[in-house]
């Protein structure tokens, strides 16, 4: 199989990671991991997204210490599981928790990042007026050293893990930017915010408009003749002076990395929700400023957005475009999380799903959740949990499916519709297609979904949850169309193994109550 772009290869293999990322603190000792490993696997997972942070590994500046992370990789080898290390360096959720003490001790080499001039530390008034404090994304020696220990724990794993390929890819910071302000205010932000913006960088954002945010774009063309940030980009200069820093400074940290070891490196965000710069994240790589992470740091292969937001499906497109694969490193643990790892696998083509504090699957979102993300607690998907049992179906289905699916990723031939986009039930594949059906009175599920994939002109294998199929045919001359094979079934070993054949009342409806993979073959006639 010739390798695609958009996809992960594991010694040669082509390889969707069906992940969950573990809550912060789990991988800071392996003791604690066992236990999440347990539920990774209860899960049917294959990935494990964890933090590595800068000040365990090197809590005294030159000196590190990789032993933790040695035996969680040993760990994952055990178990048969894949890893996506998270470098926690200079950011976390736009802070510098995870920075050692070394570094935040020690600002004048170091500096804060001033929100208001003048103050390393203030409250975010418009974030619950929260204690905020963030190293300066001008900070010239602080990007070195977060560089140079990037590189060393880079250097290791491939030592360790090259040959076994554990590790698939590597996040690199988390969450970047600043919040309370659109852009740093110390003197050395203001002096370059009044200056010049580069040349280069002004004329890739001027010959890459067609899929801007349409203020961003605005501003870009109006500014067409402008020299300085604020004449060049207008009422978005300071998110877009920002993102280009930001950016560059991410860039500086994996190109020092992939020197050392070239994986697949990613930078997710925190949703800008249509908010203001500065009570997201300003700097960060949403997709409103996606083209200036583009050009600033080109070592990032992946934009990922963390997504807590009811139009879950809404941010899956607008983050797919420029050619960026989906990858969801974050998202709730609710209902209806399974049927949305099936929909991006099927509509996009993700080559990673992975919700956030996958070890509390099945359990209620908590109000602490919710006040950490922002999400309203009066929205019906957190009412109710993901059952365990079905979600662990989901992934041991797409595992079982994964060379099938990875040879039509980029293709008509693989294609999805969720009930959240109850406009978008179609999916046609040449002579035939399928119309699914989600609000029913014989469906009292509301967490619908299905996934086709077209082995031959009429031949599909469909993974179905509260839904009702109906086969059609595209062909005028040939308008009518029965069903002659439906089976259920499952994968093993890239095999099909028929568990019924359905006919008769079973066809009659098409009508899917829980999870059910399919195998069906259609006939056209007029």
């Amino acid at each position: 199989m010739e390798k695609k772009k958009n996809l992960f290869y594991v010694k040669g293999e082509p390889f969707i990671a069906l992940a969950g990322e573990a809550h912060n603190s789990s991988s800071s000792t392996a003791y604690f991991m066992e236990s999440v490993w347990e539920k990774a696997q209860e899960q049917g997972l294959n990935t494990v997204l964890l933090p590595v942070t800068w000040e365990l590994v090197e809590p005294v500046e030159g000196t590190f210490d990789f032993a933790t992370q040695d035996a969680i990789i040993a760990q994952a080898r055990e178990r048969g599981m894949h890893i996506i290390f998270l470098w926690f360096g200079s950011w976390k959720n736009a802070q510098c928790m995870y920075a050692p003490n070394w570094v935040k001790t020690d600002l004048e080499r170091f500096p804060r990042a001033q929100v208001e001039k003048g103050q390393n530390k203030c409250q975010l008034k418009d974030f619950y007026g929260m204690p905020y404090t963030t190293l300066s994304y001008l900070g010239e020696e602080t990007n070195k050293a977060d560089a140079r220990a990037f590189a060393e724990f880079m250097k290791h794993l491939k030592e360790i893990d090259e040959a076994e390929q554990t590790v698939i890819a590597v996040q690199v910071e988390n969450e970047t930017g600043m919040q309370g302000a659109g852009r740093e205010h110390s003197d050395l932000a203001d002096e370059l915010f009044a200056g010049e913006v580069p040349a280069d960088f002004a004329a890739y954002m001027r010959s890459h408009t067609d899929e801007m945010a349409e203020d961003v774009k605005a501003a870009v063309e109006q500014g067409k003749d402008g020299k300085t940030w604020e004449e060049v980009f207008g009422d978005v200069a300071e998110e877009i002076f920002s993102a280009y820093h930001v950016a560059s400074y991410v860039n500086r940290v994996a190109e020092a990395g992939k020197a050392v070891y070239d994986l697949p490196m990613t930078a997710n965000c925190w949703l800008d929700k249509g908010e203001k710069p500065g009570k997201y994240p300003s700097g960060g790589p949403v997709a409103r400023v996606m083209e200036v992470w583009k050009f600033a740091a080109p070592a990032i292969d992946i934009i990922a957005p963390d997504i807590y937001v009811q139009n879950f499906c809404e941010i899956c497109d607008a983050y797919t475009k420029m050619g960026n694969p989906l990858f969801i490193p974050e998202t709730a643990t609710h209902s209806h999380v399974g049927p949305r790892l099936v929909y991006t696998v099927g509509h996009h083509h993700a080559i990673c799903f992975a919700p956030f504090g996958f070890e509390d699957m099945g359990q209620e979102f908590s109000g602490t959740q919710s006040y950490l993300f922002g999400v309203d607690t009066s929205d019906p998907l957190l009412q109710t949990p993901q059952d365990v049992d079905e979600y662990r179906w989901y992934n041991q289905t797409i595992a079982s499916m994964t060379p099938m699916l990875a040879d039509a990723y980029g293709t008509n031939r693989l294609q999805a519709v969720i009930t959240e986009v109850p406009d978008k039930n179609m999916m046609m594949f040449g002579s035939y297609g399928f119309m699914v059906l989600f609000d029913l009175p014989l469906i009292s599920r509301k967490d619908g979904v299905c996934l086709a994939l077209q082995e031959s002109e009429d031949t599909f294998y469909l993974i179905a949850n509260a839904c009702m199929l109906a086969p059609i045919s595209t062909n005028p001359e040939k308008p009518n169309v029965d069903l002659l094979a439906v089976e259920e079934g499952y994968f093993e070993d890239g095999k099909w193994v028929m568990t019924r054949r359905l006919n008769g009342d079973e066809t009659a409806s098409m009508n899917f109550g829980e999870p059910t993979l399919l195998k069906i073959k259609l006939f056209s006639y007029k």
